[in-house]
């Protein structure tokens, strides 16, 4: 099963310092980085067929971008390259997880994807997407399309609002958003501080009622150290948190997404991770890829394969 994701590849310009405030920071270091690039080339690591869809500019950051996830060994031949500059982050990390980001997007090449630029996603079973493409047109509609497309092949959504809300002058117009590619949506992973935002509530069970009424078949919400926790038709459950000492949690939330997303392509389908000793099971695969990429600097550096993933379960069983 091949694992397509799309959306944003930008560059981080992360603070080494912890706590720092961005405006406080005195220096940053350079990575690749963006959420869906991120689990691309996790789900890769991992074993799974990848790919990427995107635009990066036409420029060496964008070139160093594309040629970093091909060099990973993701498909990125419908990665276009923009007349516009690849899309900066610059990054402060706090030791509580949290994060503040400053997007440097006017509009940024990551935006300048439109529908005629998708590639053929007949060979996609599973499409992974965030919200920062929907913050902007043409990506917007791209993105709306692609999962429309994948739904019309049979083949499994997977969204991940990350809320970043710097990106977005209206925050109405963002939960309209948000709600209109939950309906496209068959898995959808919300972490637990943006969880009030996207659903109105910070109860786990009524937010993620609202979001399978709204037609994702598999709600997850993740916890940071304290775990991960699922709803879907048949019941819900929760797992606990792994516990390391994290030096960078910076794509954690990725690592576990594409833990996750990896597991239902190693089972085949969707249908058959529907149930509770199924999805104990990836919860604790996915919360190990996380917590190992917390113990490395960057993102997709970080990220772990397989092998390191089950050696480490082991470790901790």
């Amino acid at each position: 099963m091949r694992v397509t994701s799309f959306g944003e590849l930008l560059i981080d310009m992360v603070s080494p310092t912890p706590d720092a405030a961005l405006g406080e920071a005195t220096q940053f270091l350079k990575a690749p980085g963006g959420a869906p690039a991120n689990v691309a080339v996790g789900v890769k690591r991992l074993g799974i067929d990848a790919a990427f869809v995107g635009s990066v500019g036409d420029d060496p950051f964008g070139h160093f971008l594309r040629d970093m996830v091909g060099n990973e060994g993701v498909d990125v031949s419908g990665v276009k390259l923009s007349r516009n500059r690849t899309t900066i982050a610059f990054i402060a990390t706090r030791t509580d997880g949290s994060k503040d980001i400053a997007f440097y997007r006017n509009p940024g090449a990551d935006a300048d994807f439109a529908e005629e630029d998708l590639p053929d996603l007949h060979s996609t079973s599973i499409f992974h997407c965030g919200s920062v493409s929907l913050s902007l047109e043409p990506c917007r509609s791209a993105q709306l399309e692609a999962a429309r497309r994948i739904k019309a092949n049979g083949g499994t959504v997977s969204f991940d609002p990350n809320w970043r809300p710097s990106l977005w002058d209206d925050f109405d117009l963002a939960h309209e958003q948000i709600w209109q590619m939950m309906e496209l949506a068959d898995v959808v992973k919300v972490a637990d501080e943006e969880w009030e935002f996207v659903t109105g509530t910070d109860s786990f069970k009524e937010g993620a009622r609202k979001i399978r009424a709204a037609g994702p078949q598999l709600v997850l919400q993740t916890r940071g150290a304290n775990g991960a926790a699922w709803e879907f038709e048949g019941g819900m459950g929760e797992v606990s948190g792994l516990t390391v000492k994290a030096i960078d949690t910076l794509g954690a939330g990725d690592a576990f997404v594409a833990g996750f997303l990896s597991e239902i392509a190693r089972a085949g389908s969707l249908a058959a991770v529907l149930k509770k000793e199924e999805l104990n099971a990836m919860l604790r695969f996915a919360n190990a890829c996380g917590a190992i990429t917390t113990q490395k600097a960057g993102a997709i550096p970080a990220l772990p394969s397989r092998e390191e993933v089950e050696a480490f379960l082991q470790r901790t069983s």
